[in-house]
């Protein structure tokens, strides 16, 4: 018996198989394809916002380093509003300089608040260091896919009511290793959306998608990004 609980052991995928150890930063431009509001609000109120920005550059940088510069165009003929956010572990500060808003949070005890490679289907060490808790699920028989759980690591000691809950279950081509699909979960565990990566193109030996859609709950395309590697 302990033989065969060693192979099984040996045949259970690690999500240390899958992560992009050479991807410490990258610069990206995302630009959004499709923006439906009345579809976004469905996954939550909130979601929709991001569609307003039409493109978003965006820096990223292992660990947990993030800057994003986006210009919401306005309908009255004003010049357009530069928002900036930026990202520095789980400190998070953003600024609308043309109406004075410069304000700062932490988010230690929000995980599900941060964005980090994972939101452009990249999975890299530092995500599993204490950030994430990565259980493997099964080989997807249809796609060939490793699928895992991710929840949010790091918060022994807190109470219920003040963990983060909400958690991920992605699909990772295991040949390309990015993430192909992410269904995204709230604190009870329900369905909020799902992602699709797609069109991946290999760049500096790591693949990456290049088209992001997100359907609600409800199965329908809310929105959809291209993403492109700048220089």
């Amino acid at each position: 018996m302990t033989s065969l609980f060693a192979l099984l052991a040996l045949a259970t995928p690690s999500i240390q198989d899958f992560v992009q150890p050479n991807l410490k930063d990258a610069s990206f431009v995302a630009k959004v394809v499709k923006s439906d509001q009345r579809e976004l609000k469905k996954i939550n109120n909130d979601f929709g916002t991001s569609y307003h920005f039409g493109t978003v550059n965006i820096k990223a940088e292992e660990p947990f380093k993030l800057r994003l510069d986006a210009f919401v165009s306005e309908d009255t003929g004003d010049s357009d509003t530069h928002v900036t956010y930026i990202i520095n572990g789980p400190r998070v500060l953003y600024s609308i300089p043309r109406v004075r808003i410069h304000s700062s949070q932490d988010l230690s005890r929000a995980p599900g608040r941060r964005q980090t490679f994972l939101d452009f289907g990249l999975l890299t060490p530092s995500l599993f260091k204490g950030f994430f808790d990565a259980t493997f699920v099964r080989m997807d028989r249809a796609t060939g896919d490793a699928v895992f759980d991710l929840h949010y690591g790091g918060q022994e000691g807190l109470t219920k009511h003040q963990r983060d809950d909400s958690h991920h279950r992605i699909w990772i081509d295991p040949d390309k290793k990015y993430v192909t699909k992410r269904e995204w979960y709230d604190q009870q565990g329900r369905q909020l959306a799902t992602f699709f990566y797609e069109n991946p193109i290999k760049d500096n030996g790591v693949w990456m998608p290049t088209q992001l859609t997100v359907k609600n709950v409800e199965d329908k395309s809310a929105g959809s990004r291209s993403i492109r590697r700048s220089r």
